[in-house]
């Protein structure tokens, strides 16, 4: 299968394009005209999308020296840096009826939207962030109560210890009480997930979804399979985190404020700002 991550450039100031040239062999155009009306009709699809085109395609040329001492002259190379949105509007102009063209739309639009999804998260807020995630959490982990359903777990005893597998895996053998612990809540009236910062939240969020994934695709039948896969998910996310250097998820500041506080903030906010003001005499 060919990987349009392996033509992928990155330029000095760590920007990524792909090179049309490249792109047009990879997509199966014999002809540069062929596959040039393609990339003219992204450039319209660009435009009317109100975006700059020369932020998604850039003309690669060269000078020539020209004669009697003329200035050099900029000619064009019949090649353009493009950028992953460029790549995905040329992909979407292109024949569907192709499989690589399918292929190509399917890739580029799944990763233009991860693109736009981080850029999205790297614009907000320690707090938003930990609403985002916390909230992401809720989600994922009802899909990972229904893989524990099917592997046979149906008290709230065995799901806690189910839990408690996949928090020692990821915090090298703290439960969730001892976690608690050291965060200094009570466990019994505070959830440790509501009083974490988003690192450590995104640390659990890929345990939640991995484990997921996992106990689905192997089709996890029995309680005790699903805590060893809990546990060795939490191990394989912890040595990642080893690996590239982070922090532990044990030893991340514990927040002031819990994400239930938060959000209880931002809605007393709200409330009070859609109520009338009293007039003063």
């Amino acid at each position: 299968m060919i990987k349009f991550e392996d033509i992928r450039h990155t330029d000095e100031k760590g920007n990524e394009y792909w090179l049309a040239r490249e792109l047009q062999e990879v997509l199966g155009y014999k002809q540069w005209r062929r596959f040039k009306e393609a990339i003219d009709r992204a450039k319209e699809a660009c435009q009317r999308s109100k975006q700059e085109i020369h932020d998604h395609f850039a003309d690669i040329g060269k000078s020539v020296e020209m004669p009697s001492k003329a200035k050099p002259r900029f000619i064009a190379d019949y090649d353009q840096k493009m950028s992953r949105y460029a790549c995905y509007l040329t992909a979407m102009n292109g024949d569907p009826r192709k499989e690589i063209i399918a292929l190509a739309q399917t890739y580029f639009a799944v990763k233009t939207r991860q693109q736009e999804y981080q850029e999205l998260f790297n614009s907000l807020t320690e707090d938003d962030r930990r609403l985002f995630l916390r909230s992401d959490i809720k989600q994922k982990n009802m899909l990972l109560v229904d893989a524990a359903k099917r592997a046979g777990i149906t008290t709230g005893w065995e799901y806690a210890e189910f839990q408690d597998h996949g928090y020692m895996g990821l915090y090298g053998g703290f439960n969730s009480r001892d976690i608690a612990e050291r965060k200094k809540l009570d466990p019994d009236k505070q959830e440790i997930l509501d009083y974490m910062g988003s690192e450590e939240l995104a640390a659990n969020l890929f345990r939640i979804t991995q484990t997921e994934s996992v106990m689905r695709r192997k089709k996890t039948a029995t309680p005790n399979e699903a805590n060893q896969e809990h546990y060795r998910v939490g191990t394989e996310v912890r040595a990642a985190i080893e690996r590239i250097g982070g922090e532990m998820p044990e030893n991340l500041p514990t927040p002031e404020k819990s994400t239930a506080q938060i959000e209880r903030e931002r809605i007393n906010k709200i409330k009070q700002a859609g109520k009338p003001q009293k007039l003063k005499y």
